[in-house]
């Protein structure tokens, strides 16, 4: 019997894992495209917010998750035209729009909340039936293997199949090149004809769209419900999990399960009823992605352009 409890326990723990990294590493592995165009979009944490709001919404009147997902990209797509036309056409600063934002998008998905469901509390919550995990036929039969891998949510595969391919497209392609050439010397590319400020947009647009579907994630396949804080910081740890990543897809995927698998600890920690105040359980895994950061912080492939408007009307100073 305790053979089985630990057998259980440790599938719980790395399923677990793999379920929490899902948006974590949906929003990381947008951010790195917008990053390699050279734009440093901070308002993920409020897409991912407004994602998950705009794909509640949809999901709750429609009756359809899938449709509640459409709407979570879009929202993300819109947030991301928007940062888009800040930094690419306007040059404002991009840390203080991304901020700006970032709170912009958290206080109106509130906000449409509260319109939208005058009546809820936390007694009374508006729920979807959320999606359910998919078994991929014969893997999911693997024993610890398929618990753990092969069944999951079809958003959780979907996450891990593009960070091979937006590694295939950032390294292996031309569309590619030009991208991580825009983040290291956008005057270079625009010297060679090529329209950088077009390019920058449908970067930091897929970025965007990337975190709406993170979000979607947390309130249509973890949860079924919107809650005002459910993010919970994801947003902020995509960010600091594409630095210690250090702009490598693979890398990033390993530091979204890092977290993950603390993630899961502290839960795992709870239910076996740890005699430890809850709160250093619920701090832990951001305590040690900031120690996993400052030990990382060697060597850093940062694109050299990254967070610098370009002004193509000094291309001839």
């Amino acid at each position: 019997m305790t053979d089985v409890l630990q057998a259980t326990f440790i599938v719980g723990l790395f399923a677990g894992m793999i379920r929490i990294a899902t948006p974590i590493l949906l929003a990381a592995m947008g951010e790195l495209v917008a990053e390699s165009a050279g734009i440093l979009n901070l308002s993920i944490e409020g897409t991912m917010l407004m994602g998950a709001f705009s794909g509640f919404l949809v999901a709750h009147i429609t009756g359809s998750l899938w449709l509640g997902v459409v709407a979570a990209i879009a929202s993300g797509a819109l947030i991301g035209l928007l940062m888009a036309f800040l930094s690419a056409t306007l040059r404002a600063d991009q840390t203080v729009s991304g901020l700006a934002l970032n709170i912009v998008a958290s206080g109106l998905a509130f906000y449409l909340f509260r319109l939208a469901f005058k009546n809820a509390g936390s007694q009374n919550l508006p729920s979807v039936g959320a999606f359910s995990t998919v078994e991929i036929p014969l893997l999911g039969q693997i024993p610890f293997l398929g618990e753990v891998l092969f069944t999951q949510h079809a958003l959780t595969y979907l996450a891990f199949l593009l960070v091979p391919l937006i590694s295939l497209f950032l390294f292996r392609t031309r569309p590619g090149l030009e991208l991580r050439s825009i983040g290291e010397n956008p005057r270079a590319v625009d010297m060679r004809g090529l329209n950088v400020v077009r390019r920058q947009y449908l970067a930091v647009i897929f970025g965007a769209m990337m975190a709406g579907l993170a979000g979607s994630f947390l309130s249509l396949a973890s949860a079924g419900l919107f809650v005002p804080d459910i993010a919970g910081g994801r947003g902020w740890i995509a960010l600091a999990i594409v630095i210690f990543g250090n702009w490598l897809p693979a890398r990033i995927l390993f530091g979204a399960l890092f977290f993950g698998l603390i993630d899961s600890s502290q839960l795992a920690l709870q239910a076996v009823g740890l005699h430890l105040p809850y709160q250093l359980l619920l701090a832990l895994p951001y305590l040690l992605t900031i120690a996993a950061l400052v030990v990382n912080r060697s060597r850093s492939r940062s694109p050299l352009a990254l967070g610098r408007p370009y002004n193509r009307a000094e291309r001839g100073a």
